[in-house]
This record gives C-alpha cells, sequence and structure tokens, in this order.
C-alpha cells in the first residue's frame, strides 16, 4: 500500500490567548499543496520503519508508525508492518510534513482494515492538531486546535513558491514567543498579492510570524529577500521557517523558486490539491 502525503500551507493564521488547557485556539485557512512525501506500508515478518533521510525519526516516536500501530490496535489486529517514507517535506517548517505522513499511514491501515471514517478521524484527533487536518485536506477553515474543520470553496487556478530558508524552527518555542509578547498580530497581505477567490474574505495574515521573527531575525531577512525578488509580498506558514508567495500558475513559482541562488532546504513551485493524501495503485 502507497500514498502521496501532501504538505500543508497556512494561507491565514490567527492565534487566540491560550485556554485553560494551555493551548492556543487558532482560526485560520488550511490548505494541501501538491509537494509531497510518499508512504508505503507492507506486511512484514516483524515491524520496521525506514526513512529517506534526517527529516524524521526513524524509531517508534515518528508520527506515521504512531498513527500505523494506533489504528492496528483498533482493529486488533497482530500483523507485523514495515513503513517507508520517502521524505520531500523539510521538518520545522511550517508544513505540516509529520502530521501528513501520519494521515497518509492512518489512511491506508483504514482501507486495509476497513475501518470507519469516522473512526479513523477519532484516532487523528489523538495524535496531533493538525493531523486531522491533514486525513482531510483540501481547503478547509480550521479552528478550535485546528481539528475543527469547515469545508470551503476549493481553491485552484493559482501556484505557490514555497522556500525553506537551511534552519529550523521549534513550534512550541515560536508559540511561547507570541505569549511574551503579549499576542502580537502577523502583517495582513495585500489584495493585489492574493489570488483572486481569496480578495476581500479573512485577513491573509499569520500571527505567528512576529514571534518567529522574535526568536529568529533571519526570517525578516529572508521574507524581505524573496519579497524583492520576486517583486510581491511573502508570506510564512505556521510557525516557520517556510515562506511562500503566490504565483499566476505553478510554473511560474517553480521558476520563481528555482531562481533562489541561495542555500535552501527546499525550493519548490506548488498547487493547491483537493486532499490532504491519495493512494496509489499498488
Amino acid at each position: 500500500m502507497r500514498a502521496h502525503a501532501y504538505a500543508k500551507v497556512n494561507l491565514a493564521l490567527t492565534v487566540l490567548p491560550p485556554s485553560v488547557d494551555g493551548f492556543h485556539p487558532v482560526r485560520g485557512v488550511f490548505q494541501s499543496v501538491s509537494l509531497h512525501d510518499t508512504v508505503t506500508i507492507e506486511p512484514a515478518g516483524e515491524d520496521a520503519i525506514t526513512v529517506s533521510n534526517d527529516e524524521a525519526p526513524a524509531d517508534e516516536s515518528n508520527l506515521a508508525w504512531r498513527a500505523l500501530d494506533t489504528a492496528r490496535r483498533a482493529a486488533r489486529i497482530i500483523q507485523p508492518f514495515s513503513i517507508d517514507i520517502v521524505k520531500r517535506i523539510p521538518a520545522g517548517a511550517g508544513l505540516g510534513g509529520g502530521s501528513a505522513d501520519a494521515a497518509a499511514a492512518l489512511g491506508l491501515i483504514g482501507d486495509g482494515f476497513g475501518t470507519e471514517h469516522e473512526r479513523s478521524l477519532e484516532i487523528a484527533e489523538g495524535l496531533g492538531s493538525d493531523v486531522p487536518f491533514a486525513f482531510t485536506g483540501g481547503t478547509m477553515l480550521a479552528e478550535g486546535r485546528g481539528e475543527r474543520l469547515t469545508a470551503l470553496e476549493p481553491l485552484t487556478g493559482f501556484g505557490v513558491a514555497i522556500v525553506v530558508p537551511p534552519f529550523m524552527m521549534s513550534t512550541p518555542d515560536v508559540y511561547r514567543m507570541w505569549d511574551v509578547l503579549d499576542g502580537p498580530t502577523g502583517p495582513v497581505m495585500a489584495d493585489r498579492a492574493l489570488p483572486p477567490a481569496l480578495r476581500g474574505g479573512l485577513p491573509m495574515r499569520n500571527d505567528l510570524y512576529p514571534a518567529a521573527v522574535a526568536l529568529d531575525r533571519r526570517i525578516e531577512e529572508w521574507r524581505d529577500e524573496l519579497a524583492t525578488r520576486w517583486g510581491t509580498e511573502v508570506a510564512m506558514t505556521g510557525s516557520g521557517a517556510a515562506l511562500f508567495a503566490y504565483f499566476s500558475t505553478v510554473e511560474e513559482a517553480a521558476e520563481a523558486a528555482a531562481g533562489v541562488d541561495l542555500p535552501t532546504r527546499l525550493a519548490v513551485g506548488a498547487r493547491p490539491v483537493a486532499n490532504g493524501w491519495v493512494r496509489l495503485d499498488d
């Protein structure tokens, strides 16, 4: 069983003060994009996990492995499995790569065991805030911890250039800094920098951006550099460090990304996709 696990871009991310449980409620527009990892799961003589690079742990702490094992236990299956992950989505970038891998693993195992969609979604919610979105994917209004999802009109007809600078950001550290800064709001992208479908609606801003900059000034330096090179506004996704901008087509986005002649962890053009993961033909 094999699947593509798609990255997530936070087109908008509004953050609220932490609730009594310590988590920060959010409200934002989440979009799956064509940048993807590939997850393969097969029956095996013993449990095993392999990862193509060091962007994710190759042990039981891997979120995809936890998803597989939780789904297996829920289905009361004792069959050992191997899971292989070809990583293309950088870690510590705000692109949801670990959650995407977990969602794909959960979906593949669910298909194999005939697990009901609602049960799989329950498991997804227990694995992490971004996993429910990654399991569903597409264009969503996400609220709460990110688990309350409302489908929006699917976005199409544009590309995004995604650049990941050569450093990582820690999501917990960024949220703590957001609290220290007393809950700042991020810069709002002007309508002229947005695809027509995003104009005049929810403010396209990321409230975690000021906190990320306070932790690492290189975020702002990279954002300014890309904005100058591309001649358009640039935004940060999630808690960073990935940055992105909108282009009319995925080809234009890919050309813009390819023109970034600086050391990066990733520079790629991507397009919106309608799912968080897709099973491939065996």
